[in-house]
C-alpha cells in the first residue's frame, strides 16, 4: 500500500505537467514536429536541465516564460499563471517526462 502511494505521488506531478502542456496548447508549437522555429519539449527540457538545483534560475525561467514580449508576444505564454509556469518549468528542469 505504501509503495503504491509513493509511486502515485512520484508519477502524478509529471503527468500533471504534461496535462498542463496539453491543456494550455503548448504542444501546438512545441510538439513534434514543432511549429516554425519553436523548440520541441525535448529541446526545452535539455536547455532547462542546466537549472536543476538552482532555485533562483528556476524562478527566473518561470517569470521569463510569462513575459508578454517573449518572442514578440505569445498569447499562450501570457495566459499561464505564475504557479503553472513554475510547475511547468520544474517539470522541464527534471527532464519533461
Amino acid at each position: 500500500m505504501v509503495l503504491a502511494f509513493a509511486l502515485v505521488t512520484w508519477v502524478v506531478p509529471a503527468s500533471a505537467s504534461m496535462n498542463l502542456a496539453l491543456e494550455k496548447g503548448c504542444l501546438s508549437c512545441h510538439g513534434s514536429p514543432p511549429r516554425g522555429k519553436a523548440p520541441t519539449m525535448a529541446e526545452l527540457a535539455s536547455r532547462y536541465a542546466t537549472a536543476r538545483g538552482n532555485e533562483a534560475e528556476i524562478t527566473k525561467l518561470s517569470a521569463h516564460l510569462r513575459e508578454h514580449h517573449l518572442f514578440g508576444g505569445v498569447p499562450a505564454h501570457e495566459r499561464i499563471s505564475a504557479e503553472e509556469a513554475e510547475r511547468f518549468v520544474r517539470w522541464l528542469v527534471d527532464g519533461g517526462r
